[in-house]
């Protein structure tokens, strides 16, 4: 008998409107792979742009979307043995999520703390590993520092906020509204400032006592690159991590050389296949989930059916903390 699931699979290039709810047909494990059972999917703002066919790598249709989730182990594939059925993980599988059930390699599983919920542990992954190699491996974040976060309620924000934190160093937090300052505010955050105020480069420099921020998480690109290197310190870094704007940014290179400043690119894809770097990461975050120091901020939460409302939902700019899909 062939076992028959629900997922999201896209046929085509598109927004919100692509997303099709659908049957497919169960995957089983093959050699060194894991079948899950869904709990909860971690909602990116990287799975809109591969929808989208606009993310790093081409985007291959049809597709089932959802690079992040957390769910019950059902079966593991010949070779898997860290892992057991009935284990709750969470695992970065690249696609696939959209779906009551998904196979990933048993090298894109991770372990959970008990404490955590599947919400919570679908929240994780992306994040904050995102977050700690942005910060420590890519900046080289040294305590005491000043770093602005862009977005700062939304899932990467709230995760940055407190990996920051956890490493020592000074925040600025920038939101579109009051609300999410507040959020902001609750984890840490040193420095709150909307978004949208004119002179948010001078509030940023009045705030880091006339010197600008020393490094500098920039995920919204277009218009407002420039203004973001305006905001560094000398020997500042500025951290591309996404475009939200989805707009080109425009920067003259030898404006750097008079403060010594960095533009340094983080993508956490690579990161995946370098075993080293991933052992640095979990070492350094695993503790802090398991002692509560760091804990993923929930949002919204949708149906698997409702993957159209909750890309919308994103794309309005509505989400504090990481978008939850359920199947």
């Amino acid at each position: 008998m062939l076992w028959r699931m629900k997922a999201i699979q896209v046929q085509r290039a598109g927004g919100p409107e692509v997303l099709e709810l659908t049957d497919l047909p169960k995957p089983s494990p093959g050699p060194e792979q894991v079948l899950i059972r869904v709990e909860a999917v971690g909602l990116n703002f990287a799975d809109i742009l591969s929808v989208a066919g606009e993310y790093l790598v081409r985007t291959r249709y049809p597709m089932v979307p959802g690079m992040e989730f957390a769910g019950v182990i059902e079966s593991v594939g010949p070779g898997v043995e860290a892992y057991r059925p009935g284990q709750r993980v969470a695992a970065l599988g690249g696609s696939g999520a959209f779906a009551e059930y998904a196979v990933v390699s048993s090298r894109a599983v991770l372990p959970v703390p008990p404490s955590m919920s599947a919400a919570e542990a679908a929240a994780f992954p992306v994040s904050y590993y995102t977050a700690y190699f942005a910060l420590q491996t890519q900046a080289q974040a040294k305590p005491g520092e000043w770093v602005l976060i862009q977005a700062a309620a939304g899932a990467l924000g709230t995760a940055s906020i407190q990996i920051a934190k956890a490493l020592g160093l000074r925040v600025v937090a920038l939101a579109s509204r009051e609300e999410k300052l507040e959020l902001c505010r609750s984890l840490g955050a040193d420095i709150t400032l909307l978004s949208t105020q004119n002179n948010l480069v001078e509030a940023v420099k009045e705030a880091t006592g006339g010197r600008g921020v020393d490094i500098l998480m920039e995920v919204v690109g277009g218009a407002g690159f420039a203004q973001s290197l305006k905001m560094l310190a000398y020997r500042g870094r500025l951290l591309v991590i996404g475009s939200a704007s989805r707009e080109m940014a425009q920067m003259y290179p030898v404006s750097l050389m008079k403060g010594n400043q960095s533009v340094i690119g983080v993508w956490l894809t690579p990161f995946l296949s370098d075993p080293a770097a991933m052992q640095a990461a979990s070492q350094f975050l695993f503790p802090l989930v398991a002692s509560g120091q760091v804990r993923p901020v929930v949002g919204e939460r949708f149906k698997l059916e409702e993957a159209a409302k909750a890309f919308s939902f994103i794309l309005d700019r509505q989400n504090t903390g990481k978008v939850i899909l359920e199947p």
